[in-house]
């Protein structure tokens, strides 16, 4: 049975290490160290370390990686080989040369498209019809290994980056069950990426939210919903931020922001090319309202343009 360490953060990689369970021995579970958050600023456990405790693993939580002796204690734990899967920080040379085996990353891209920090946003964002999962033999780079496996996954209409990630979570249990075991018998050699397709997935940041009415309506459709749940679309309606949280390209024409017209079915907004029909919307300190619900507190007028850049 191999010996495996896991390195993983958030939500997303909890599906990876219920694989590696099945897989062979956890020997140890290493995580991020404890946030504060809230207005209490208390200490909060990553979901990785919640779901390795209930499982009685062993977990490690190394402030820094680089220039520290966190390779020794991997050496020391004998590891066969170490699964990464949303980590979050950049492994050094020694730490990726201490397993015996080496370290494999599940991704939630195919690879050499979407490298970095956020694919399943970029991806969605950009248009594309399928995504996926790779298992990687990771080098130094950014996603830059060879890859060992991957599986397709197609990109719906109304997906957003919250329920691809689900979905991309649990391929990447599967892709592990299915990879791990040949690779680490030496019967699955990882190929290497292609170069040509490269395209990077840098971090998501809050001012990609912001609503830019001059671009086409398809395109902030698309990243209506790859920046959902964060850190959304928004706007502001007479100086207050206003959020948009579904929407619906529609064939209107007129200049960008201009309110075309404003109805129960939705508010329709001119962009750079097209419309769009804003169905679910919220001003700043109230609830998500519907848009009948809320032109019953607030009236927008056709031609008007309230929008102002957020």
């Amino acid at each position: 049975m191999p010996r495996i360490v896991f390195m993983g953060t958030p939500p997303f990689a909890v599906r990876s290490l219920e694989a590696c369970l099945g897989l062979g021995e956890v020997v140890a579970v290493v995580t991020q160290p404890d946030k504060p958050k809230g207005r209490g600023q208390e200490l909060q456990f990553s979901a990785v370390k919640a779901f390795a405790l209930a499982q009685h693993l062993p977990v490690l939580q190394p402030v820094k990686l680089r220039g520290t002796s966190f390779a020794d204690e991997l050496r020391a734990l004998n590891a066969d080989v170490a699964v990464v899967t949303a980590y979050g920080k950049i492994l050094p040379k020694d730490v990726l040369e201490a397993p015996g085996h080496g370290c494999v990353n599940v991704h939630a891209s195919l690879l050499p498209r979407f490298r970095g920090a956020a694919p399943i946003q970029w991806a969605i964002a950009s248009g594309d019809t399928k995504t996926g999962v790779c298992l990687m033999k990771m080098d130094e780079g950014m996603d830059t290994g060879p890859v060992i496996d991957r599986a397709e996954l197609p990109i719906g209409p109304t997906d957003t980056s919250a329920t691809l990630h689900d979905a991309l979570a649990s391929l990447g249990g599967a892709v592990l069950r299915r990879a791990l075991p040949p690779y680490l018998a030496g019967e699955l050699a990882p190929v290497p990426q292609a170069s040509e397709g490269v395209v990077m997935a840098p971090m998501i940041k809050k001012e990609d939210g912001a609503i830019d009415w001059t671009r086409p309506a398809v395109v902030l459709e698309r990243r209506l919903r790859a920046f959902t749940p964060w850190p959304g679309a928004f706007t502001k309606l007479d100086g207050a931020l206003f959020k948009v949280h579904a929407a619906t390209v529609a064939r209107g024409r007129g200049e960008p922001g201009t309110v075309l017209s404003a109805a129960p079915v939705g508010i329709e907004v001119a962009c750079g090319e097209g419309s769009l029909l804003l169905t679910s919307v919220q001003l700043e300190g109230k609830r998500v309202m519907t848009a009948q619900e809320f032109l019953a507190g607030k009236k927008l007028a056709a031609g008007s343009r309230p929008f102002a850049p957020a």
